[in-house]
């Protein structure tokens, strides 16, 4: 027992050390380290694209989530008609993308999540168009106006219970009920930035399929909290049900400072491109470019922060991909087996 005391003093000497804050143990890693690409068998690398079946007079097939697909279809459209082209936009989610990629199905898939392990193929390459902060959000008729990280931590951790747990004291005298969409389980980023992994949240976690569905389901309970972007809580809220938290005093909506790397979880939205080389990736290139233009043009629309606010900012990029936060720190601690 002794020997254990003393491993855990060292670890967290340790940690500390290296400028972790308390509780941030919880934290997952932030991205996924690009040098190591999956093993595909012989010969794979070397293959074409091959288009579904119906879609083989497409001049390109783009692959968007439940994030990208609202926020960018119309303008891919606009830019299609523009240019006269046919482009084909698959709604799905970044493990449709990976899957249709993995199969060699479409030109460039969608992600709101750094790639992860499998998701980094030979020859694939990602470009980063923004990120987006995650929002603490709850229904409107909820006092509260902020938590820290710490406390949206334990909210969803399960260990503040109670909204009249927080302080300063609120009116709000009832159990709280956290729900979210736990996607991606295996990519970095997105909410395991707040929890790292599915068991550090609460039991009474309630899951929620699609965005839509999770918006409104905090829409009608008046103790419910979740997590989610800003562009996707004003795109299916009705007036005047839910209400963004600020976080550490925050918006989620204020631009500078989630650029600043101070903002404590955050999606990452990319698209991918086939390597030097191949066909069509000059025009799925040119489709990127206007795209990461358009966000820079657009980007407080969507509370997304664009691609030059990052490198302002000093976020490490490889190539087009980001790769890395401010501080430098692109593969954060993992938290402890048990908590």
């Amino acid at each position: 027992m002794r020997k254990l005391t003393v491993w855990g003093l060292m670890l967290f000497l340790v940690m500390v050390s290296l400028g972790y804050a308390a509780g941030s143990i919880w934290r997952g890693n932030s991205f996924s380290d690009p040098h190591k690409l999956m093993a595909m068998p012989e010969g794979w690398a070397s293959q074409a694209t091959a288009y579904e079946k119906g879609l083989e007079d497409a001049d390109l097939v783009v692959s968007f989530g439940q994030q990208t697909y609202p926020a960018l279809h119309e303008e891919v459209e606009r830019y299609a008609k523009q240019h006269g082209l046919k482009i084909v936009i698959q709604s799905g989610t970044c493990g449709i993308s990976a899957g249709k990629l993995l199969h060699k199905n479409i030109d460039s898939g969608a992600f709101c999540c750094p790639p992860g392990e499998t998701d980094r193929l030979p020859g694939l390459e990602y470009h980063t168009i923004a990120i987006s902060a995650i929002a603490v959000f709850v229904n409107s008729k909820n006092p509260q106006d902020n938590v820290s990280t710490a406390e949206a931590q334990e909210i969803f951790h399960g260990k503040i219970r109670n909204w009249n747990d927080l302080a300063p004291k609120q009116s709000l005298n009832e159990p709280i009920a956290t729900e979210a969409r736990l996607h991606c389980k295996a990519r970095p980023g997105h909410w395991t930035l707040l929890l790292s992994k599915q068991e550090l949240f609460s039991p009474t976690l309630k899951e929620v399929g699609v965005i839509p569905d999770l918006v409104a389901k905090v829409g009608q309970e008046q103790n419910a909290v979740s997590i989610e972007t800003p562009f996707m809580i004003n795109t299916y809220s009705k007036p005047g049900t839910v209400k963004m938290l600020t976080l550490d005093g925050h918006a989620p909506t204020e631009t500078s400072y989630v650029a600043s790397g101070k903002y404590p979880f955050y999606r990452t939205y990319s698209l991918t491109t086939w390597g030097q080389g191949k066909a069509k990736r000059e025009q799925t290139m040119q489709l990127i470019t206007h795209l990461q233009n358009y966000i820079e043009q657009n980007h407080q629309r969507y509370g997304m922060v664009p691609v030059s606010m990052l490198k302002a900012a000093g976020w490490k990029f490889r190539g087009d991909e980001l790769i890395g936060e401010p501080t430098g720190q692109s593969l954060a601690l993992l938290p402890p087996a048990n908590e």
